[in-house]
């Protein structure tokens, strides 16, 4: 099968379009057909070694750990699939989607919304999955609390907006002037053009804050805290991990980092969302498979609006 390895550490051109053999199936997982995938920066930030301290890397790898695609073949354990079934997944780290097929953990797995093409459900799990753990599991979101979500355009920001309204919550999202319709269209209740103002330092309170982009830190959001607020960033740092265990500790502000869990079950639910029209994907750009390295590139601007997605192989979009 067609495949993007890396067998070392370094720029998107270390990124290489190989021949190698299909992935041998465990018998709890399903070996699918990839549609489409798409770039998170957890990619770039592995092969260009940013995480080699987190991750654990074994070369040569294939990265990519969303898919949309089609069952082809099941391991002798799975129960909840079968052959032909159209699919979503979360495959983990370090991945495994940059190719024709991939072999994927039942547990990870859900049916791909119907009312989706794979390009569009390929940009749906690990933002979504971030964006729902974060609030949920992280910021323990209610009905009626106050939201803000900072860099509200991105992959998962994008997605944050529109599951805190699922959710019920009043929602400020937080984005540069020229994408604040488009986070309107998304349902923000307020919007904060970050070129002309600086949410630290308004008067306003939140229940929960989301820096989806980690722009910010706990210590600059304290005061735009609630009393018992949580703070919620994507990106650890040592002074972050100190001020998790603090505030794990002593009542009040919090503060919390998400590293994102793959989850069929979560997937299911994020599927009845967007069947409900409730969330939808945003895409920037899309690239063919072979054009991975200038998607790459593209994401390490840090500008794109949505997501990036590589269409891997033609299918008709159902």
């Amino acid at each position: 099968m067609k495949a993007v390895l890396i067998d070392h550490y370094g720029s998107a051109e270390v990124l290489q379009n190989k021949e190698i053999e299909q992935p041998q199936l465990k018998p709890d997982r399903l070996l699918v057909k990839v549609y489409a995938t798409s770039v998170n920066p957890v990619d770039w930030k592995i092969r260009n070694g940013l995480l080699k301290g987190l991750i654990s890397t074994k070369f040569p790898t294939i990265l990519g750990i969303d898919l949309s695609g089609e069952v082809v073949a099941l391991g002798e354990k799975v129960t909840r699939f079968k052959p032909g079934d159209l699919v979503y997944a979360n495959l983990g780290l370090p991945g495994g989607a940059y190719a024709e097929f991939a072999a994927v953990p039942e547990k990870n797995i859900a049916l791909k919304p119907t009312n989706m093409t794979h390009e569009e459900a390929a940009a749906v799990p690990c933002a979504a999955l971030t964006a729902l753990q974060a609030l949920r599991d992280q910021g323990q979101i209610k009905q009626g609390d106050k939201v803000l979500i900072n860099g509200a355009s991105g992959g998962v920001g994008s997605f944050a907006v529109q599951i805190a309204k699922a959710l019920e919550s009043e929602v400020t999202a937080v984005c540069s002037t020229k994408n604040m319709e488009l986070v309107k269209s998304l349902g923000a209740d307020s919007l904060i053009d970050y070129t002309q103002q600086d949410f630290t330092q308004d008067t306003i309170q939140y229940d929960i804050i989301f820096d989806a982009v980690a722009k910010s830190s706990f210590s600059s959001c304290k005061k735009v805290l609630k009393p018992n607020g949580v703070y919620i960033t994507t990106l650890p740092t040592p002074m972050s991990f100190v001020q998790i265990v603090l505030t794990t500790i002593i009542p009040g502000k919090k503060s919390r980092f998400i590293f994102v869990k793959p989850s069929g079950r979560d997937l299911e639910y994020i599927r009845n969302w967007i069947e409900a029209g409730k969330i939808r994907s945003l895409i920037d750009r899309t690239y063919p498979l072979s054009e991975i390295a200038a998607a790459h590139t593209y994401s390490e601007t840090q500008h794109a609006v949505g997501k990036i997605v590589l269409i891997v192989a033609n299918q008709n979009s159902t």
